[in-house]
């Protein structure tokens, strides 16, 4: 690198002459078993058949690699000087390209938004453009509490036993930091304040604990803040159930639009399965999706080929019979190909939340009604105590998530607490497509200061299953900015809007649309402890708790937003 630092790096060179060379650069260990096999990753035999060099990096401070490991602070520098080394070699043609997920991603987009000279082509998968956002808070400002805490673990875990077999690290540190990811659920329970082992061991977490809003230390990471000097075209790949699912829709989008470059900006493609960060077979305990729901049927390795042919080699008819988007559909379990993301046809239709005819539902305290508001004004509330969150069932989860599985999970445990509102529409007559940007728009009050309002969009099975689709949060002080908090008047009246990321899913005939509207979902997202003060300083014994309330009416248009598409 620029400044000596040497980064171990491993290349495969196939036989035939000077090739375009893919770039993949990771901190999790290049040599670690089943890195080169990720699923959605394309595979390096068909990469090396297909003439193209690889080539495996690990990130500064990382296994082999010499240096400190900062996360994301060195990736953009270390990447433009290791795409001048590749282009360098006799080996390549002088064409770059990347692939790979998650902090794989990261590094991607880090390189990209330096421009630097001989990258022509990007395939970040399960990844972002905006750190704070996603994954290490949220678009609601609420912390992705068991992401950070999981990822941070692992990787103080893997450092210390990295110092350990140098002869420089010790025994009881590596001991600690294993039983504590051994058994995540006590751990996630202790408040972040009270995290000393990952206080002195990641030594990222101060910074990160620090920084609640996104201020100015996250804007300077966030590749997001730049992406006007980003000039390549992507290929993104994504899940419906991985924590990256709305990042993932909004590069593509933002990309489309904001690129600095013509091929930027026409060159985009997007890929979303019914996936989840660590799995993509598309089976799941409550919800198997079909054969060809798995990264291996939707044939990957294919995709990127054609994409980096098109992109690293020149062939113009390469992506010819290709779409530029292809979804996953759920309900139907079929992938489809489409001309753009959001769909062009896409009507947003507002579902109304109300409580009059409740008793009609079997199981809820409201009706969804895609008509006008309410004629009646009513009101639901319930009470949060954030020493009794509700448990996070499924959905968005970061790897190695054992508490209460992954992705579309029943939800019935949860709509059965009394923090918990549901709004359910009858049952459906005919099938009703819901795909892209799901949204949800609240009038509430709350006794506190501060306080957190959950959003979850669920599909009722004839046979009482109410399985995850999609989920947001909003902490409340977030409602105006992320960077310039505000907090609440208590009892006061506000209207809110939660961003629920987006999903794709046909409602058959014979099931429901419900919403779930609470103040928590731990330990997915963190806990507000309600007093308005800073939460990653407090204990939960500072917390207080909290009367909250959901208005609908005439006054009070609180409605669930769908992106319906009729065809």
């Amino acid at each position: 690198m620029r400044d000596g630092i040497r980064l171990a790096t491993d290349v495969w060179i196939p036989d035939a002459g000077p090739a375009p060379a893919l770039l993949v650069r990771l901190p999790y260990g290049k040599n670690q078993p089943g890195m080169s096999a990720i699923a959605t990753n394309p595979d390096i035999i068909g990469l090396l058949d297909a003439g193209y060099a690889v080539v495996w990096q690990d990130c500064r401070g990382a296994y082999a690699s010499e240096g400190t490991f900062e996360p994301m602070v060195n990736e953009p520098d270390d990447g433009v000087d290791t795409i001048a080394w590749v282009r360098q070699q006799p080996w390549c043609d002088g064409n770059v390209g990347g692939f790979g997920p998650s902090y794989l991603g990261f590094t991607q987009w880090a390189s990209a938004s330096r421009a630097p000279e001989g990258l022509k082509a990007i395939a970040p998968t399960f990844t972002t453009i905006d750190y704070y956002a996603d994954p290490w808070y949220s678009e609601g400002g609420a912390m992705s509490w068991q992401t950070v805490w999981f990822w941070c673990t692992s990787m103080a875990l893997a450092d210390a036993r990295r110092s350990l077999a140098a002869g420089t690290g010790d025994r009881q540190t590596v001991k600690a930091l294993a039983v504590s990811a051994a058994d995540p659920k006590a751990s996630l329970e202790v408040m972040p304040a009270e995290q000393e082992l990952l206080g002195k061991h990641a030594p990222w977490w101060s910074d990160w604990m620090q920084h609640a809003d996104r201020d100015d230390f996250w804007q300077g990471l966030a590749v997001a803040e730049r992406i006007e000097e980003i000039t390549v075209p992507a290929l993104h790949v994504g899940g419906w159930f991985d924590i990256f699912a709305g990042a993932t829709a909004r590069a593509f989008t933002r990309m489309k639009a904001e690129a600095g470059s013509p091929e930027a900006r026409e060159g985009q493609r997007l890929i979303i399965g019914p996936w989840d960060h660590l799995s993509q077979t598309g089976v799941y305990p409550d919800r198997q999706f079909g054969m060809a729901a798995s990264a291996l049927a939707a044939d990957l390795t294919a995709a990127h080929v054609a994409f980096y042919d098109r992109w690293l080699r020149g062939q113009t008819d390469a992506l010819d019979g290709r779409a530029p988007v292809r979804i996953f559909v759920m309900g139907i379990d079929r992938w489809r190909d489409e001309q753009d993301w959001p769909l062009p046809d896409t009507t947003y239709v507002d579902f109304h939340l109300d409580s009059a005819g409740a008793a009609n539902t079997a199981d809820g305290d409201g009706v969804l009604r895609a008509s006008d508001a309410p004629s009646v004004e009513t009101v639901d509330s319930y009470t949060y105590d954030p020493a009794q969150p509700v448990p996070s069932f499924g959905g968005r989860w970061n790897e190695s998530a054992v508490l209460n599985a992954v992705g579309p999970v029943d939800q019935r445990p949860a709509e059965a607490r009394d923090d918990v509102l549901c709004f359910t529409t009858p049952v459906l007559d005919e099938p009703v497509e819901v795909t892209g940007h799901v949204s949800l728009v609240l009038h509430v009050t709350s006794s506190a200061r501060d306080t957190d309002f959950t959003g979850k969009l669920v599909d009722v099975h004839p046979d009482g299953r109410a399985l995850y689709l999609t989920d947001g949060i909003l902490r409340a002080r977030y409602r105006n900015s992320l960077a310039q908090p505000e907090l609440l008047e208590p009892e006061q009246e506000y209207e809110l809007t939660l961003d629920l990321a987006v999903t794709s899913n046909v409602f058959l005939a014979g099931h429901r649309i419900r919403l779930e509207v609470s103040s928590s979902n731990f330990p997915r997202y963190d806990r507000n402890t309600n007093t308005g003060g800073v939460i990653n300083s407090e204990t939960l014994d500072q917390a207080v708790v909290a009367t909250n309330r959901v208005l609908h009416g005439p006054e009070h248009p609180s409605r669930l937003i769908l992106p319906i598409i009729r065809r």
